[in-house]
């Protein structure tokens, strides 16, 4: 095990574009940390480079202390899982679990002990002898994770490797890596473009755009204090209502699960909002309604609400699945003062955070 390290790391790509510009961050000796942001913001960059598939136009990487630019991908003493789980199709589940520990000529004592660990782990026994394509996504991907584990290398990197998989294999799966970790506290950097994977699995999240990392912390911190109007548009399903305040000169934040159904507007500060597209998900209602007003980033959308006339917003809230408005119907939502996040409408940086507004401000503000 070891921590990962970058210090002033830029990607320039021949093309001239910036992959990754100035990451300076550390991944600490056995931590879940978790890249998260849009396609092209430099996450899988960053993960390459760990792995030595790309070297940096600047800055330095280190592995365990030593920096690692220039080193080999296979002296790093990492393994990688991809999305496309990048299995030999010709080798059997027993093959592939044990071809890298045959590459690195360890004893077939030793190389079968931990092929049986990782398969009984996994629950792979009963597909040994089958090659990959007699496989179901769900499996190739506990081999993919397998293959690696068998490995107990210093750092394991993970690039999307649940994104072609349906959601219920997902979540278990997710459920696996969690466990797997627990068990093996092997230094992980984990990439992904589902916040929703990012909030269940690290114990930090790294939140990057454009190349950079906006921000670091744990699951909550991310959550609950977004430094900026990125952040707090994107963490979040569905993502924080942005809302542009009088004068334009500040970004009202507002998380659907802090909006309320109220009966009236008294006892707190409601706004009526027309009701145009419902989803019933069982355990709760998600409305998409619209008030007057200008929106400053763009939420999940739904069918029927594309069209909206420019001086209309959209409003999402998670309510209680008992309170089903109609589609068309005005409702009024409430909220409390201390549920507010407020942004500088230039900059988009946090100028106030909820819990209570008024005691939680960014250093500097």
């Amino acid at each position: 095990m070891a921590e990962v390290s970058f210090h002033e790391v830029t990607k320039v790509f021949p093309n001239g574009t910036t992959a990754v510009d100035g990451l300076t961050c550390t991944i600490a000796d056995g931590e879940f940390m978790v890249l998260v942001g849009p396609s092209g913001c430099g996450k899988t960059t960053a993960l390459r480079m760990i792995a030595g598939l790309e070297e940096p136009t600047s800055g330095a990487i280190a592995i365990g202390g030593e920096v690692v630019n220039g080193v080999s991908p296979r002296d790093r003493d990492i393994a990688m899982v991809f999305q496309s789980y990048a299995l030999y199709p010709h080798k059997t589940v027993l093959e592939n679990l044990a071809f890298g520990l045959r590459q690195h000529k360890m004893p077939p004592a030793e190389i079968a002990e931990r092929v049986r660990e990782v398969s009984s782990l996994l629950t792979l026994d009963d597909l040994l002898d089958r090659k990959p394509a007699q496989l179901s996504g769900g499996q190739r991907q506990r081999v993919a994770m397998g293959r690696a584990l068998a490995r107990r290398p210093q750092v394991y990197l993970l690039d999307e490797p649940l994104s072609n998989l349906d959601a219920q294999l997902r979540t278990q799966l997710r459920a696996d890596l969690k466990q797997l970790h627990q068990r093996f506290s092997t230094t992980t950097v984990y990439v992904t473009h589902d916040q929703v994977e990012a909030m269940t699995l690290g114990e930090r999240i790294g939140v990057m755009s454009g190349g950079k990392l906006l921000q670091l912390g744990t699951p909550q911190e991310i959550y609950r204090r977004p430094v900026n109007v990125f952040v707090a548009g994107f963490i979040g399903s569905p993502p924080m209502n942005l809302l542009s305040a009088p004068s334009g000169e500040l970004v009202v934040g507002v998380r659907p699960e802090a909006l309320r159904l109220m009966a009236d507007a008294t006892g707190g500060h409601a706004v009526p909002v027309r009701v145009e597209v419902v989803e019933l998900l069982g355990h709760e209602t998600i409305v998409y309604g619209s008030i007057r007003g200008h929106r400053v980033a763009t939420a999940s959308t739904a069918p029927g609400i594309e069209s909206l006339p420019p001086e209309r917003a959209i409003v999402v809230a998670r309510l209680d699945a008992r309170r089903q408005p109609a589609v068309g119907e005005t409702i009024k939502l409430g909220m409390s003062l201390e549920d507010v996040h407020l942004f500088d409408a230039t900059s988009g940086e946090a100028v106030a955070w909820s819990e209570p507004l008024a005691s939680r401000r960014p250093a500097g503000s």
